[in-house]
């Protein structure tokens, strides 16, 4: 019995929850987290504008609570609307505006790339954005894209930030899934820090190894000839002379 209320809550959800992103796709809407209470069940819906959730005068807010009753059986349902303070570091958001920057037309790569480095910019550890579907062409394949420091195993894998999305387009669907790491655990910090620190002093000592070789082929080379300053004598003008007059003689013929 236990189990099957556990999946019955859990349809549920997933029904408000897609049911929520449709209705406030325009506000930037993230997620939604629903707990019991004793008198009410409390709806927390986190969205980028909270103000399209609320209506004018409340007017949005209050017929949501009313369609929770009827389509969802919700009893007493108590809503809350609460902002995403930073939208480029939420990754349903971020993956929401992938779709509808593909929607509309725009090239995935260039969407992408400016996604990336707006979310570094926010100040995220790492991000990684995977696509899958007809990228343009008629053959399906998957392209991954990637900025900073991620983990994909252990515990700081289980802190990433993830959220899946779909576009639809003519060629067919394209499915977005975006991964984002906001607070890096210092023992991984710590190690990274290691790591690249390693890899700079290996890489500025294969640039001092080719400067120094670069220094001794330069020493080991002969060293020019220098002019002589000396007259010519008569012999080497009269060489230079013949050799003149045979190659003035070739050019007549």
């Amino acid at each position: 019995m236990v189990e099957k209320k556990f999946i019955k809550d859990n349809i549920k959800l997933s029904e408000v929850e897609e049911f929520l992103k449709r209705e406030f796709s325009r506000a930037g809407y993230s997620h939604v987290e629903i707990s019991r209470t004793p008198v009410s069940t409390r709806v927390t819906v986190w969205a980028q504008k909270p103000g399209m959730v609320i209506g004018r005068g409340g007017k949005t807010i209050d017929a949501l609570t009313e369609t929770l009753k009827s389509k969802f059986s919700m009893e007493n349902p108590a809503l809350e609307v609460q902002e995403v303070e930073n939208p480029d570091l939420d990754a349903r958001i971020v993956a929401a505006q992938i779709v509808s920057g593909i929607e509309r037309g725009l090239n995935y790569k260039r969407v992408i790339q400016f996604t990336l480095q707006r979310v570094m910019q926010a100040g995220a550890v790492g991000v990684a954005i995977r696509m899958s579907g007809k990228l343009g062409g008629e053959m399906s394949r998957t392209e991954k894209f990637h900025a900073g420091y991620l983990k994909y195993a252990g515990d700081p894998a289980e802190k990433l930030d993830k959220a899946y999305a779909t576009a639809m387009v003519k060629l067919g669907m394209i499915g977005v899934q975006v991964r984002i790491l906001v607070d890096e655990p210092k023992e991984i910090a710590a190690a990274r820090k290691i790591s690249e620190a390693a890899s700079q002093a290996m890489a500025d000592k294969q640039e001092a190894i080719a400067r120094a070789a670069a220094e001794q082929a330069k020493k080991d080379e002969p060293p020019e000839e220098p002019l002589s300053d000396a007259p010519l004598t008569e012999e080497q003008l009269a060489a230079m002379k013949t050799e003149e007059t045979e190659e003035e003689e070739k050019a007549e013929e």
